[in-house]
């Protein structure tokens, strides 16, 4: 049985399993643009929000955190980084570094900022069918001239799959390298190309298959799309998602 990973659809009876795609979709996009002027207690403040939709749609929170502990080394060294090179009060000195006052807390803010981002993706995605979110991009581009709707949604909602499948794929490379000792290689780079380049033929190998299989089954653009089925709590959502955002901003 194939793993689950944390950007894969989880089935569930939450009220986020039942709200309208579109509705979601626009949540989404709108509080992860509102983080950006947000402060420390807002951020907090909306961390306890997620956590709190987490257990409410039955969502292994530690397990996908860490499934996803690369993306956490990521944030330190983005924290590290900002911490080291912003200009302020120092704190203290080491080997020609500075690490500032000023540069510290704004790391910490951006890393927090990333991570509560990553946090709203994944309620998004395990709580969301990929052929929902298919729906949805193509009812938002619909009024758009000139883009093919139909095309972009299905683009949209293939890179959404492929993401689990090419996490799978990864981890099982990374297993294959350590069956034959290959994690222990000094020089990083011939390590990281030894990981990038059988990754990337499984996963274009992958797309040739998917690519066969949707044309020997005749796929088309035109084809009759799944109806929203509205759970008459989006009005609720909808408020209390804009009342976040204001937050962000008033105590940024």
């Amino acid at each position: 049985m194939a793993e689950i990973t944390p950007f894969a659809y989880r089935p569930g009876d939450s009220v986020l399993h039942f709200l309208d795609t579109r509705l979601k979709f626009f949540i989404t996009c709108l509080l992860c643009l509102s983080l950006l002027p947000a402060g420390f207690i807002s951020c907090w403040l909306y961390c306890l929000i997620l956590i709190f939709f987490f257990k409410k749609s039955k969502l292994p929170l530690f397990s996908m955190l860490g499934q996803i502990k690369s993306f956490l080394i990521l944030l330190f060294f983005v924290f590290l980084s900002r911490a080291l090179t912003t200009k302020g009060d120092l704190i203290f000195s080491a080997y020609g570094l500075e690490a500032t006052e000023q540069g510290l807390t704004e790391g910490a803010l951006v890393a927090l900022k990333f991570f509560l981002v990553m946090l709203t993706g994944l309620i998004f995605s395990s709580t969301t069918r990929p052929s929902s979110v298919k729906t949805a991009v193509q009812w938002f581009l619909k009024p758009v001239p000139f883009v093919p709707e139909n095309r972009v949604a299905v683009m949209i909602s293939l890179a959404l799959c492929f993401i689990p499948v090419i996490l799978r794929q990864a981890k099982e490379v990374s297993d294959a390298q350590k069956a034959r000792c290959a994690n222990l290689r000094k020089n990083p780079v011939r390590k990281t190309m030894g990981l990038v380049l059988p990754l990337l033929k499984k996963t274009f190998l992958s797309a040739d298959h998917l690519i066969l299989a949707m044309e020997s089954r005749c796929y088309s653009n035109d084809r009759t799309d799944s109806e929203f089925k509205p759970s008459g709590k989006e009005k609720f959502f909808l408020l209390g998602s804009i009342m976040v955002s204001l937050c962000f901003f008033i105590f940024s």
